[in-house]
């Protein structure tokens, strides 16, 4: 018995060897992205003490002098210069420089070298790549130029956030760079920002006591320097964006594994079950002769679980090699990380092996146990039927001979198809997120270009020194300075209250949410209030399935303080997750003056308020990052779900329509005797198949757009801030029945082939 597993293998190499390729593939891009994934996960929580990553940053008006330097760190705190000054480029893009680092935020250099004379600069490696640019480029602003010597990350900056307040990150208009000390003070003499980083003596037990100290410090600070920016290192995006954000689609990646081991399982039983009707003869002779069923269970699942270990060892070098390397790649496309090592990874081991070996012993097991029920006389008989027909399926005689003979090979293989149509649902789901994604991006940017609240929305940004508590001179001389100097006389500009609080028990993680407070009679932003009512926009509702009438709970970032509020309408609002009140109202809930306002709305640009003043800039730029970014960052990988639907659908068909063919190999045979040439047969059989397939890849359009709906839902609500709305146009549907069609005739031609080459002696080897 176990000398015929070789043989076996010879005679069904082209079953296995397909189905061992889409093992291989599936369980090397899966194990590749754990090793990634995990490496560089470690490689970005190592990089905090490796590189020397701050605390928090603070900038002021002015340098610091020698005082003050001296009673800030008296507050257990060790500050260090992190100047820079920003720099528009001639390919329409900021460089934010700074000099060479030596004690803080340390720079992992990628390639090349640090930059050593006066014209040389090294600039942030994804900025690079977004860009075009390599080393030996040359870098233009208005009369200075760089020679770029080197790539490198900055720990700082592992998200390319130009603002703190921004929505997304931009790594195609905003970059990082560094430079010698000496040019630093040349080309900052006119711009300098005066940004000093700062490291706790004694590191915060956790986030709690990271956070009262870091409001601590604030209040210190606010009451010895007029501070201009100030970020705590658990709010500063640029450094915890991206370690939030790496392995969360881990358990998305696992899962997909796990769907293909589960359909593959299904497939070699399909093989097993086409092998044991060859061979129902030759098992019950086996029977008869004293071999158990446990034998045999164990002889005709060895080859399905050997293929599956091989594959499965294979998938795993061939995933500690190049797909590791790709799959990190598209962490590198999104974010600026340091260098990182392979680790290996246990976990990822037994997910990708250890695990599918066991789900196809199981699923092949159970299959097998049930086919082996029948007796050695049944299998002696070929009578594999449990139910057996006492009449073949009626059919009316005014069919066609050759549509009924269809309509026959359909029946008698319609678990075969019920098969098929579950791989369809699951190739056709990969392909429709493939090729919808960019389409998705696309409408989303249009859709916010005609649905903005207005051109420009300005953020202002009070003075730190004017938020301090204490009612002293110097403070309420800074807040009339402040409100003074906010004054504008643009007369499109309408003042508005903006404010940020944090969603609660939605069962996902909690996002930002910006609360919008217009006056009554706003001519941007036009919406039925009633006292004490607030408007949600149409995102904010489409997200979390909110309805006029329900009330929201949100809460204070890093407080207990929560906020019920009434929803008395929806807004055609497609920006961003918000809330719209009466301006009186939200300044009345955050306990502001009536007078209080944080902003304007305009739908011209506000020239006459000093920058320093401006917080950000929402405009359409602003709120195109996150798809831009998206655009960027899984590009590639929309080729790669693309070909993996394919390749799943093709191995699928190939695989099914071989089974069928052999199942009839004898009635093809008998009917070549008959007179009937290959081209007649083959539009019996395969005719047969691709009326299938035509039918259930039309019928399995709305269910993928159903499945697709629902799992986009479930990925934007727990892994995206925001909300992008899934739109499918109909050319999605279009292209993908003809690359269905066109795949499917492709398999049809190899398997003509096969009828083909099926003699006509076949058909007395098995004369019951």
């Amino acid at each position: 018995m176990r000398k015929r597993h070789l043989r076996d293998l010879k005679q069904e190499i082209g079953k296995y060897l397909v189905i061992f390729l889409l093992l291989t593939a599936s369980i090397g891009f899966v194990s590749g992205f754990l090793v990634a994934d995990g490496s560089m996960l470690q490689a970005y929580h190592d990089s905090f003490e490796k590189y020397h990553v701050e605390d928090g940053n603070f900038t002021v008006q002015n340098r610091l002098n020698h005082a003050q330097i001296r009673d800030i760190e008296a507050q257990h705190v060790t500050l260090y210069e992190l100047f820079y000054t920003e720099k528009e480029l001639s390919n329409d893009s900021k460089l934010r420089i700074f000099p060479k680092r030596d004690k803080v935020n340390l720079a992992c250099l990628m390639q090349g070298d640090m930059p050593k004379q006066s014209n040389e600069i090294a600039i942030d490696r994804m900025y690079a790549d977004n860009n075009q640019l390599a080393i030996g480029d040359t870098l233009t602003s208005g009369t200075q130029a760089w020679t770029i010597t080197g790539l490198l990350a900055l720990p700082d900056y592992s998200c390319l956030f130009e603002k703190n307040s921004d929505t997304m990150f931009d790594a195609t208009k905003f970059g990082v760079a560094v430079v010698v000390q000496d040019t630093f003070e040349a080309i900052s003499s006119d711009n300098k920002t005066f940004c000093y980083a700062w490291k706790y003596q004694q590191s915060p037990a956790d986030e709690t006591e990271e956070n009262a100290r870091a409001e601590d410090f604030l209040k210190f600070l606010s009451g010895e320097v007029q501070l201009e920016g100030f970020i705590p290192r658990y709010a500063n995006q640029a450094i915890v964006f991206a370690g939030n954000d790496m392995g969360s689609d881990r358990g998305m990646m696992i899962m997909l594994l796990y769907m293909i081991i589960a359909i593959m399982a299904f497939v070699f039983c399909l093989v097993i079950s086409d092998t044991i009707a060859k061979e129902a003869a030759v098992i019950g002779t086996l029977r008869a002769s004293g071999y158990t069923k446990r034998e045999l269970i164990v002889h005709y699942m060895t080859m399905p679980v050997i293929v599956t270990l091989v594959s499965a060892l294979l998938g795993n070098i061939f995933g500690y090699s190049f797909m590791k390397n790709y799959c990190a790649g598209m962490y590198y496309g999104s974010y600026s990380l340091p260098t990182y090592v392979t680790i290996w990874n246990g976990e990822a081991f037994v997910l990708t092996t250890v695990i599918p070996v066991l789900m196809m012993m199981v699923l092949t097991w159970m299959i097998l146990r049930r086919k082996l029920e029948l007796s050695p006389l049944q299998f002696l008989r070929r009578d594999l039927r449990r139910k057996r027909r006492k009449k073949p399926l009626w059919l009316p005689d005014k069919i066609p001979f050759f549509h009924r003979f269809r309509l026959r090979v359909i029946f008698q293989n319609i678990g075969n198809y019920c098969i098929l149509l579950i791989g369809i649902l699951f190739a056709n789901l990969l392909l429709m997120f493939g090729l919808a994604l960019p389409d998705v991006l696309d409408v989303y940017q249009d859709n916010l270009k005609d649905n903005m609240l207005c051109k420009y929305q300005y953020i202002l940004q009070m003075p730190y020194d004017a938020m301090d508590d204490d009612p002293s001179l110097g403070t309420m001389m800074s807040m009339l300075l402040f409100q003074f100097d906010i004054q504008t006389q643009n007369e499109d500009a309408e003042k508005f209250t903006a404010y940020t609080l944090k969603t609660v028990d939605t069962g996902y993680n909690s996002e930002e949410i910006t609360m919008y407070g217009v006056q009554p009679n706003s001519q941007y932003i036009h919406w039925k209030h009633t006292d004490g009512g607030a408007a949600v926009s149409a995102t904010y509702a489409e997200k979390y399935d909110l309805h006029v009438g329900d009330a929201i709970t949100l809460k204070e970032a890093y407080q207990d303080t929560c906020y019920t509020i009434k929803i008395s309408d929806i807004y055609a609002y497609q920006g961003a997750l918000c809330v719209f009140m009466n301006q009186e109202d939200l300044n009345a809930m955050l306990d502001y003056d009536r007078a209080y306002f944080s902003g304007y709305l305009s739908d011209t640009p506000i020239t006459d308020i000093d920058e320093k003043y401006i917080s950000s800039v929402i405009d359409l730029d602003a709120l195109t990052k996150v798809s831009r970014q998206l655009d960027v960052s899984m590009g590639s990988m929309m080729y790669l779900v693309d070909g993996f639907g394919i390749a799943i659908f093709v191995i699928l068909m190939y695989l099914l329509s071989k089974i069928i063919i052999e199942k009839n190999t004898q009635a093809i045979s008998m009917t070549k005797i008959l007179g009937y040439n290959n081209r007649e047969i083959g539009g019996l059989y395969l005719a047969s198949t691709s009326i299938v397939v035509a039918v259930l890849l039309l019928c399995s359009l709305p269910i993928e757009t159903k499945l697709l709906t629902a799992l986009f839902a479930v990925v934007m609500k727990s892994e995206m801030t925001g909300w992008i709305p899934l739109v499918i146009r109909p050319k999605i549907y279009v292209q993908m029945m003809i690359i269905g069609l066109i795949t499917y005739a492709i398999v049809a031609a190899l398997e003509y082939r096969k009828i083909r080459r099926i003699p006509m002696d076949e058909a007395l080897k098995h004369v019951e």
